[in-house]
């Protein structure tokens, strides 16, 4: 599994690298809380010279609940929104998965497309019938990203990299001598 530079991944994300792998997610990426990634084994796409379970894009947005399942393959500035599933598919840059959607059965999303709130994305002509992303929905993703950059210093304040028995996190280089 490769997890590239500034990517946030929620403390109750299922990243599940058990049978179907690689996985590769891009810097500036964040897996929200619920999501699982879970690949199938001895399947692969082919991105480049290399071979993943899932490869998810830098900026791609993965909202709570959601699942991403391999093989699969995410560009770059996808947003996949909540509770919405992409499995076996190709989801192109900027492109927009709404909320309960699902991307199926090897289709093949354009770039910048927009799939619905609940649509069922499962045949190829499905897929090429899509609109382009909304203005609003464009605005609505970039500022999921923005958000989600300001997690992991909020996360590390809590959480680490030390914690007295009382809970209170702690840096051991920031202690007075």
């Amino acid at each position: 599994m490769t997890i590239d530079k500034d990517v946030f991944i929620a403390p109750s994300a299922t990243l599940r690298a058990d049978e179907g792998t690689p996985f590769y997610i891009g810097p500036n990426s964040n897996i929200q809380d619920g999501s699982i990634l879970h690949g199938l084994a001895n399947e692969r796409i082919r991105v480049g010279n290399k071979r993943y379970s899932i490869y998810i894009g830098k900026g791609v947005s993965v909202a709570h609940g959601a699942i991403i399942h391999g093989p699969c393959f995410v560009g770059d500035n996808v947003f996949v929104g909540f509770k919405a599933i992409v499995f076996n598919a190709s989801v192109g840059r900027g492109s927009y998965i709404s909320m309960d959607a699902i991307v199926m059965n090897g289709v093949r999303i354009a770039p910048d497309r927009f799939v619905p709130p609940g649509a069922h994305i499962d045949t190829q002509a499905k897929a090429d019938k899509l609109g382009k992303v909304p203005k609003d929905s464009r605005e609505f993703a970039r500022e999921v990203r923005r958000v989600n950059r300001e997690f992991p210093p909020s996360y590390h304040a809590l959480f680490g990299p030390h914690q007295c028995s009382c809970g209170i996190s702690y840096d051991r280089k920031r202690l007075v001598k």
